[in-house]
């Protein structure tokens, strides 16, 4: 574990080396003025980690300030490896000549501008929250119930109570009946909820709503996520499950728990006459779904990699990482996520938020 813990640091750490060699080689400027460069890219490397060390210390704007910084530089440092590598091997393969990468305004302002396109439309897309709908006709049904359905809203020192307060309006306007979370609400501290009472916001939606914990909040430290669900009036399933009409919730703890109970155990005393809807954060196993013939699940997590290339990682790492899937009875949809991990940007990928008909099938 250790060891993979280690690979997993020493990756971004590589490639920020590779790309500050090549930033260094690149750039027609004095020694000085390039030291100031590679400088001011390590800090921004360094920004995030320094954000985690006096998150509950330093004002939220400050820790903000930070934690963007390095979550974006983490994904510039993505694509200007990927941009460096391409044009290291077409130099190889004698495509383009050595110079492009040596003391070239060209180059250097091309990069430039490209990013700021790619990452401006980047965060477009990210503050673009995409309505999907989803129909789900059953016997089991009698009366239509409307769900709008999230995952991954990761509210913290980056997605703040103003934006969380916009995003709580556009569900409003569902007039849903029922609100469903599949997990990581919080992002890496419940701190700057508590601070902003962002508990009050939850309080304003106009439907019950029903979550499961996620791998986050795990990380935000268990017993304060669990707390601040309590204060914001969010009915946590944890192993449970609650019946809601002719719906039957069952909420997972986070696979993070290693011994939480198994989908069978947590069924056992369900009404399977009604309509079975699991939530479970992470979208594993789901055989084990299948076979249990459950009507629906929820999942998240993934967030499809929230940028390119990164969404063709979680398509090869889960058996569906994004979208409508069907397995034997089971319908599932695994949410990209209506908020992001890290910086502000979607590229290839949606935030989205999904409005759910359930309804008795013809």
């Amino acid at each position: 574990m250790k060891l993979g813990f280690l690979l997993f640091m020493l990756i971004p750490v590589l490639g920020h080396a590779y790309v500050s060699w090549r930033v260094w080689q690149l750039l027609p400027l004095p020694v000085w003025a390039r030291v100031c460069v590679v400088v001011l890219m390590f800090m921004a490397m360094a920004s995030l980690f320094v954000s985690f060390m006096v998150s509950e210390r330093w004002s939220l704007g400050a820790t903000e300030a930070l934690y963007e910084t390095g979550t974006t530089w983490l994904e510039v440092m993505l694509y200007l490896v990927l941009a460096f590598l391409l044009l290291d091997i077409l130099r190889l393969c004698h495509v383009i000549p050595t110079s492009v990468l040596r003391n070239n305004w060209w180059t250097a302002g091309g990069l430039t501008l490209l990013l700021i396109g790619l990452f401006v439309y980047g965060n477009i897309q990210y503050n673009n929250k995409v309505r999907v709908e989803l129909d789900l006709p059953s016997t089991k049904i009698t009366t239509p119930m409307k769900v709008v359905m999230m995952s991954d809203l990761h509210l913290g020192f980056h997605n703040r109570r103003a934006e969380f307060s916009r995003w709580v309006d556009l569900i409003n306007k569902e007039k849903p009946d029922l609100i469903l979370i599949a997990g990581d609400i919080i992002d890496m501290s419940a701190h700057p909820l508590v601070v902003e009472n962002v508990a009050e916001e939850f309080h304003r939606l106009k439907a019950p709503v029903y979550a499961c914990l996620g791998n986050h909040e795990y990380i935000s430290g268990d017993k304060k996520a669990q707390k601040f669900y309590a204060d914001a009036g969010i009915h946590l399933l944890r192993d449970s499950v609650a019946t809601i009409g002719e719906i039957e919730l069952a909420g997972r703890d986070d696979r993070t728990n290693r011994h939480r109970k198994s989908l069978a155990t947590l069924l056992k005393d369900a009404d399977r006459g009604k309509f079975v809807i699991t939530l479970d954060h992470q979208p594993y196993h789901l055989d084990e779904v299948a076979n249990e013939n459950v009507d629906f699940q929820l999942s998240g997590h993934t967030h499809r990699g929230q940028i390119w290339p990164i969404s063709w990682v979680t398509d090869a790492m889960y058996e569906v990482s994004f979208g409508s899937y069907k397995k034997g009875k089971t319908r599932f949809y695994v949410s990209s996520g209506i908020g992001i991990w890290g910086g502000k940007y979607r590229i290839g990928t949606q935030s989205e938020y999904i409005v759910a008909t359930i309804r008795p099938a013809k």
